[in-house]
């Protein structure tokens, strides 16, 4: 079995100003549980408009946000528990979603190389992180609340499946509308170098 990384750089102006600080390629990381990528969580925006109303989200990189972005994706090999114990966190958490926030000073923290921890608050690193853990992978030395999308670039178990615009990804359906009916287009796969 296998789960998906998703490295994202969403062009907002949040995402620029992270980029600007850490100096890497992608500002946002996901998890998936499926190569199209159609059970796909992390915590960012519930508002696309507003940086600042966030909190864990179900996301779908078929929407105009997602489209734009450019991304790398890699998958992760897992046993069939580490899987079902991952995506069982998820499970928990989305049964918990009102209670669960988005944590921005813990992300800007990490930016001035600060530790503000919260309960119930996570930033994209820090969740994916965790549930990388809860699967029995080891991410870094450091708190788990300190994890950077770059920290899980670097896992040695990853492997490369794409790199290059999202809305490209060969396995991604988006659903399009034709004179009232909906279609299912698959894009093209293109392959590209393992950058962050």
């Amino acid at each position: 079995m296998e789960v998906y990384l998703v490295f994202t750089d969403t062009k907002t102006v949040l995402s620029r100003l992270i980029k600007s600080y850490t100096g890497q390629q992608f500002s946002h990381v996901s998890i998936a549980f499926d190569r199209e990528l159609q059970e796909m969580y992390s915590f960012g925006r519930k508002d696309v408009r507003n940086a600042f109303i966030g909190g864990f989200v179900k996301e779908d990189a078929s929407s105009p946000f997602f489209q734009r972005a450019n991304c790398a994706v890699y998958r992760l090999p897992v046993s069939r528990n580490a899987f079902a114990r991952m995506r069982e966190t998820i499970h928990n958490m989305e049964a918990r979603e009102e209670h669960l926030k988005y944590n921005i000073s813990g992300l800007f923290g990490i930016l001035l190389n600060r530790s503000f921890e919260r309960e119930d608050a996570y930033f994209c690193s820090h969740f994916v992180g965790e549930i990388l853990q809860d699967g029995g992978f080891y991410i870094s030395n450091k708190p788990i609340h300190l994890t950077m999308p770059r920290d899980l670039f670097v896992l040695p178990q990853l492997e490369f499946a794409y790199s290059g615009r999202l809305s490209n990804y060969q396995y991604l359906k988006k659903e399009t509308s034709f004179d009232g009916n909906s279609t299912t287009m698959n894009f093209l796969y293109e392959h590209r170098q393992r950058t962050f």
